[in-house]
């Protein structure tokens, strides 16, 4: 989905989109916390257990979905008053209204033409993506922030339970479910923020993992369950950008040198090889850890500081990106090789006008 999006919007507009679309994880996770106590309250009906009752519900929604999108979602973008052909099984579905028309339409398509070109590519174009030493600090910083994302999703009753020992199963459901209320609130006020400095994308990834570092601190050696439970919240409120601005910034440093199987490709890589990270959270701490799990004042202590660890990991990879970035890709835009344009669309160049950041220092490079 990060690539898809990337075929409609400029790379300066990309991380509000992939922020949005990441939403769903967090909106999802809230509510199965929210609905898991409802679904505990169905056991026995129809002679199904309660969570057999959430996989049918879920499964059916999610097929549906899955045919409407067919119609819903264009394959690529047409350019303003063309219509896209309709052949084999595409006649018997409706034609899908476009989202702008008119001037709005002509000006996004010229702000996307201007970075975005489809062209044919090779197996050679594929393999200087994987060979592109650009990916590992990317995935290092996906590593990081989705484990820790992982290990909070799988393990966060686990953790509530162990600050509360006394919860009921309802409750803990109820108490899990703000995690990622406050990380759905993260999305939607930083990601947006991102887009329009969009140079500072290794802060604004930056100083979630350290709110998220804070938060593991506070849920480890915070004295009282109450503020020992706001550090998890902090901890989601941490969680939410991240990986949207991670996906981001991999389109926007892989599309101008390899183009639309850059971006794909780096996507998947970064994605995939960086959900190693869920592995080890997943399998290797809390539960996964006999000698971490022991009831005790220091249950759990050393997970949340192995979490702790590969946040530092990420912000680590963030710094050196930025630093690799500025020496080996010295120079404008020049294909494959080149740095980072200061500005990569018209979009970005025009808001750097309208709301007056060309006055700020670091704008005025981009602007001149």
């Amino acid at each position: 989905m990060a690539f898809y999006l990337t075929l409609f919007y400029p790379p300066s507009r990309t991380g509000k989109r992939i922020g949005q679309y990441f939403t769903a994880a967090q909106v999802s996770a809230a509510v199965v916390g929210l609905v898991s106590a409802g679904f505990q309250l169905m056991d026995g009906a129809g002679g199904l257990v309660g969570f057999q009752w959430m996989f049918l519900i879920y499964g059916l929604v999610g097929v549906i979905l899955g045919f409407v999108l067919l119609w819903w979602l264009p394959d690529r973008p047409l350019a303003p008053g063309e219509t896209r052909a309709k052949t084999g099984w595409h006649r018997w579905i409706p034609r899908t209204l476009p989202a702008l028309t008119g001037e709005d339409a002509e000006i996004h398509y010229r702000d996307l033409t201007r970075v975005y070109h489809h062209r044919p590519w090779n197996l050679r174009d594929l393999v200087k993506v994987l060979i592109d030493w650009r990916l590992w600090p990317l995935m290092l910083m996906y590593f990081g922030v989705v484990g820790v994302g992982i290990g909070t999703q799988n393990y966060g009753t686990v953790i509530i339970q162990a600050i509360n020992p006394s919860l009921t199963g309802v409750q803990l459901s109820l108490l899990f479910a703000p995690i990622w209320i406050c990380d759905l609130i993260a999305i939607l006020l930083v990601t947006p923020l991102s887009d329009r400095f969009h140079q500072h994308r290794p802060l604004f990834f930056s100083l979630p993992c350290l709110l998220q570092i804070t938060g593991l601190l506070t849920t480890t050696f915070a004295p009282t369950p109450w503020s020992r439970y706001v550090g998890l919240l902090l901890v989601g409120f941490g969680l939410g950008p991240t990986v949207p601005i991670t996906m981001t910034w991999t389109t926007e440093i892989f599309q101008p040198r390899h183009g639309e199987v850059g971006v794909a490709a780096a996507s998947a890589l970064v994605s995939g090889l960086g959900n190693l990270g869920s592995i080890l959270t997943t399998y290797a701490l809390y539960a996964g850890w006999p000698a971490d799990s022991v009831p005790g004042p220091t249950q759990y202590r050393r997970s949340n500081l192995v979490m702790v660890g590969i946040l530092v990991l990420s912000i680590v990879s963030a710094v050196a990106m930025v630093v690799l970035l500025r020496v080996v890709g010295s120079g404008g835009a020049k294909g494959a090789e080149g740095a980072e344009p200061r500005f990569v669309d018209g979009a970005a160049r025009r808001e750097v006008r309208e709301r007056g950041f060309g006055k700020l220092w670091a704008w005025k490079e981009g602007v001149a």
